[in-house]
């Protein structure tokens, strides 16, 4: 994964985080904490991603695949991390 990828990943997790926020409405981190949690899981999404052989998820860049797959991995991380935190 070059620096390149590694940036456009922490961008879009950033963004991915603060959607995962707005999608748990009460039950997120506020503001830095979302976005923090989506930048860790736009990473696990992208590597989950590369792991199961969805290709354009897994290179980065702003690609329709590589959105969702951050925004689902942050979601996926908010929604864990939550739980965790509850019990």
């Amino acid at each position: 994964m070059s620096i390149e990828s590694i940036l456009i990943w922490i961008l879009l997790g950033a963004v991915a985080g603060w959607l995962a926020g707005q999608f748990y409405k009460g039950a997120g981190f506020g503001l830095t904490g979302n976005i923090i949690v989506g930048i860790l899981g736009s990473f696990i999404g992208g590597w989950l991603a590369g792991q199961l052989g969805i290709g354009g998820a897994a290179v980065g860049g702003f690609s329709l695949a590589s959105i969702l797959t951050a925004a689902v991995g942050a979601i996926v991380l908010l929604f864990v991390v939550g739980l965790v935190r509850k019990a």
